[in-house]
């Protein structure tokens, strides 16, 4: 059996692999690769008990070959009394992990840079115009005396984007440009 799971952090990868654990206690291994934080990558594999680079690695190859980020991928096995050898158990572990990807439903991570722009009621009509000719996700709106207002923005359009904004800023109190950040988009 395999498993594809979303994870963000460590405390997720960890929760998802003690799920599964604690649903398959009496499987004789839970082999594993995980692949998360995409704007720095940290992945790891882990062969439980296998021999060495015959689980844990094909499951990790196959995250990379699909290019997935922020998941983990468990591979229960139970031993029947077949050994399969290195090359078998290679090329189980890494079809197991092919078929939980396959019967995933996979969404998009695109990068994207934050802006905070703050500016009065009188602009909305400017700030609507902005969000029909940009790409953005909005991530909070304060309103008190002054609308403060946090977007990203996709980088392929932070250019531009950035162009627009320079072009009213006598029409707004302030923006400030922010780290570089990460959506989901769509399924894929």
């Amino acid at each position: 059996m395999s498993f594809l799971i979303p994870a963000t952090k460590m405390s997720e990868v960890e929760s998802a692999l003690q799920s599964i654990k604690d649903e398959h206690p009496t499987a004789t291994h839970h082999c594993y690769a995980f692949r998360i934080n995409p704007a720095e990558i940290t992945e790891f594999s882990q062969d439980d008990g296998e021999p060495s680079g015959t689980a844990g690695a094909p499951i990790l190859n196959a995250l990379k070959s699909h290019n997935l980020i922020n998941v983990i991928c468990v591979v229960v096995r139970y031993y029947g009394g077949t050994k399969l050898g290195k090359s078998g158990l290679i090329e189980a572990y890494g079809e197991a992990a092919e078929l939980a990807i396959e019967k995933s439903t996979l969404k998009k991570l695109i990068p994207t840079r934050q802006f905070s722009i703050s500016y009065p009621y009188s602009e909305q009509s400017e700030i609507n115009t902005l969000k029909h000719r940009f790409t953005l996700f909005e991530i909070d709106a304060t309103y008190t005396d002054t609308v403060s207002w946090v977007v990203e923005c996709p980088i392929s359009e932070v250019k531009k984007f950035k162009g627009t904004l320079k072009s009213i800023e006598h029409l707004l109190l302030s923006v400030e440009i922010g780290e570089t950040s990460y959506q989901i988009i769509r399924s894929l």
